[in-house]
């Protein structure tokens, strides 16, 4: 036997003894709380698998190894089939078969609600998909596939013009001067509230130089110097703070997805914190 198959081995036994051994734990913990025997078994295997798998997936910050694939392709595995039987009860039994047949209604124990031979349409892409897992008839299924891509495209193509477009060109069109009263009322209610006259006004300005500059970047007909220069660098300034911005949100958001699971480990699994 070679050093490294060894050394696995022994790795994947102390991995069992780990986890078997924290089973005991959990399942001791859970069972003092007054819980059923086999309640406690279940919830001390459920919490220590759940902390195995996210230790494994954690391994791989150490390089790749047969602990994440496991890990990753049970996340697949599991998500794959969640999302099967959810679409199958909510599309296939919720809504295709109340539409098509009143015994299979009263089988599914579903309200039928009124025939409509439309609905098989849809059953037929459905089954001319499934035909992706033969290697003969596998071309059949690009017409589903056709079908759901453009279906897909001209339904979000209007959404997106609607939130991405036409709602950020409508809010670009600010006063860039809010409340004008005078430069003497101006002067006599100045405050630096965020709904106060100066800050509105300051950020109505602020949108309007960043979109105007945001565009000169862009705008390749003029060659970028002078005044076109000048405005060409504030546009990449905006645009990286933008970027930067949005960056930061997203790693925000998976920070937060990392706290949670470092809660889980040193909280439920562990018990450190409360």
């Amino acid at each position: 036997m070679s050093t490294a198959r060894r050394t696995s081995l022994i790795i994947l036994a102390a991995v069992i003894i780990l986890f078997l051994v924290s089973w005991f734990a959990k399942f001791s913990a859970v069972q003092n709380t007054g819980a059923p025997f086999g309640i406690s078994v279940r919830d001390g295997f459920y919490i220590t698998l759940a902390a195995f798998c996210s230790l494994a997936i954690f391994s791989f910050l150490y390089k790749d190894n047969p602990y994440y694939k496991f890990a990753e392709h049970l996340f697949v595995g599991i998500s794959a089939a969640y999302w099967m039987c959810v679409g199958f009860w909510s599309t296939f039994v919720g809504n295709f078969i109340p539409k098509v047949s009143r015994t299979l209604s009263d089988f599914f124990e579903v309200p039928f609600k009124s025939f409509d031979i439309f609905y098989f349409i849809p059953l037929i892409l459905g089954i001319l998909l499934l035909l992706r897992l033969s290697n003969k008839y596998g071309w059949l299924s690009r017409w589903s596939l056709a079908f759901i891509v453009g279906t897909t495209a001209g339904l979000n193509l209007i959404r997106y013009l609607r939130s991405d477009f036409i709602s950020q060109v409508s809010n670009t069109f600010v006063p860039l001067v809010v409340d004008w009263k005078g430069i003497d009322a101006f002067f006599s209610d100045f405050s630096l509230a965020a709904n106060g006259q100066f800050i509105m006004i300051l950020g109505n300005w602020v949108v309007f130089i960043g979109v105007f500059c945001g565009l000169v970047y862009f705008f390749f007909s003029k060659e970028h110097k002078g005044f076109f220069g000048t405005a060409s660098r504030v546009g990449v300034w905006v645009l990286m703070i933008t970027f930067g911005a949005s960056f930061g949100y997203t790693v925000m958001g998976r920070v937060s997805l990392l706290v949670g699971r470092l809660t889980f480990l040193f909280g439920d699994w562990l018990g450190l914190i409360d």
